[in-house]
């Protein structure tokens, strides 16, 4: 097997939850604004829930530097529950994007990417990830075709 015949669940985070009734607006369908809610839940969960749950180092000083987000199909009130799916699509010294998909097992909601950049708080400069973070962020880079 080749990494590029390396199935989604290889590198795909995998973030579940239940839409809200607060969540949707008077068209009756999930609040366009909401589906940032969810890519931000999505994106800490990777970045620090998982890790601190498998006893591992969390990955902190991340700031978003640019969001774009296309809304596929209006995502309507569920019982059953809607997951984000995320991987990493490019890695630089200092820099990686996140790619996002809202679905369920038949559509795709929504598409979105964001573009992450280390951040030293304490220097509130710009900074390049450490090898810790560097191997946390390639195990959801995905395959090159």
């Amino acid at each position: 097997m080749t990494a590029t015949d390396l199935p989604a669940a290889e590198y795909r985070h995998v973030y579940e939850f239940h839409i809200r009734f607060g969540d949707i607006d008077s068209q009756g369908h999930v609040n366009n604004v909401k589906f940032l809610g969810y890519l931000e839940d999505a994106r800490l969960e990777m970045l620090h829930g998982d890790p601190v749950r498998k006893g591992e180092e969390p990955v902190r000083g991340m700031v978003i530097s640019r969001h774009e987000i296309d809304y596929r199909l209006p995502l309507l009130p569920t019982v059953y529950p809607i997951r984000v799916e995320t991987w990493v699509t490019e890695a630089r010294a200092a820099s990686f994007k996140l790619a996002y998909e809202v679905r369920d097992d038949d559509n795709v909601y929504a598409e979105a990417t964001s573009t992450l950049v280390a951040f030293d708080v304490k220097a509130n400069r710009l900074r390049r990830f450490t090898p810790h973070e560097r191997e946390f962020i390639g195990r959801y880079l995905a395959p090159r075709p």
